[in-house]
């Protein structure tokens, strides 16, 4: 299975980035380096990626608006194929735009025990409080400062006579080991069969009257009390595979999607040429594309007064 393509951000030394780097050599590892870049075209981390054999990119955002400079960056991640991002060491504030751009794909890891003392100056802020352990943590990056939701953390003891600066070393040998722990589970969340479940779950239940019961040992969707219009199949009589199954819209529609991409679409045994499965187990997935193809599978089944009032609320 392809590994995800990850952009590190970095505006400086970029340890943490190193350390993703480092991590990402292991043939076992889920993800791998596409593109470091900087808002310091100096920053030396991005001398170590090169010579690492990464593309790098550096610009000055001086002089530039946020959504400005953070376009460009969002065309250099493009460019450079990048599923997910990875801020390690960024000091910037990003634009609302260049958040939504990369919702749910950017993660960062902070240097506290979120939600304790977002922001700078973590350490000091730690040790004057009293407290016993400060620590860091990975979070995926929404539009409030360091306030998305917490997905992994490690607890480091102050000890007495800590300094911010020798706390400080401790707490970055502890970043390095949880930034590319946390970023490896994170990418290879989505292929886990239980959360694409839940996935698909969310989108079809959002859809009139929908319901889902289990028949033939399989998860299914449906109109309440009338036809289904979607099943989930994991590893079904031991095919090994995840996918979902759907309505086709039309006679030829199956046969017209294998031959297009046999690698995601099949026909699944049983079902006749008017159902069509589509792979879930081959990578990063198309969940727009997907909910496409529940909306029409749903609409395959649902009565003409149910049409009627999607048609309504579509409209608005």
């Amino acid at each position: 299975m392809a590994k995800a393509r990850v952009a590190v951000l970095i505006s400086g030394r970029g340890s943490n980035m190193a350390a993703l780097l480092y991590a990402a050599k292991a043939h076992s590892c889920p993800y791998e380096i596409v593109l470091v870049a900087a808002n310091d075209p100096a920053a030396p981390g991005l001398a170590l990626a090169e010579a690492e054999g990464i593309a790098t990119f550096g610009q000055s955002h001086k002089g530039l608006k946020r959504a400005e400079f953070d376009s460009i960056i969002d065309a250099q991640l493009r460019a450079a194929g990048a599923d997910y991002v990875a801020l390690a060491g960024y000091m910037r504030l990003l634009s609302p735009e260049f958040v939504r751009a990369w919702d749910g794909r950017m993660l960062n890891i902070h240097p506290s025990l979120l939600p304790k003392y977002k922001g700078l100056d973590t350490h000091q802020r730690a040790i004057d409080a009293g407290d016993s352990h400060a620590g860091c943590s990975v979070h995926i990056v929404t539009a409030e400062l360091d306030d998305g939701p917490v997905l992994a953390q490690t607890p480091v003891a102050i000890l007495p006579g800590d300094s911010a600066d020798s706390l400080a070393a401790r707490i970055l040998i502890a970043e390095h080991q949880l930034y590319s722990r946390t970023l490896a589970e994170f990418v290879t969340r989505e292929q886990q069969p239980e959360w694409m479940l839940n996935r698909v779950r969310e989108i079809a239940l959002a859809l009139p009257q929908a319901d889902e019961v289990i028949s033939h040992g399989m998860p299914c969707f449906g109109i309440e009390k009338g036809k289904k219009f979607a099943w989930f199949t994991r590893d079904h009589h031991g095919d090994g595979i995840v996918a979902l199954l759907v309505k086709t819209t039309a006679p030829d529609e199956q046969a017209t999607l294998i031959e297009a991409d046999p690698d995601r679409y099949y026909r699944p045994a049983y079902f006749g040429t008017d159902w069509v499965g589509i792979r879930l187990d081959q990578g990063v997935n198309d969940w727009d594309h997907i909910s496409d193809r529940l909306r029409a599978s749903w609409r395959q089944v649902a009565p003409k007064t149910l049409l009627g009032l999607m048609d309504i609320a579509e409209d608005f």
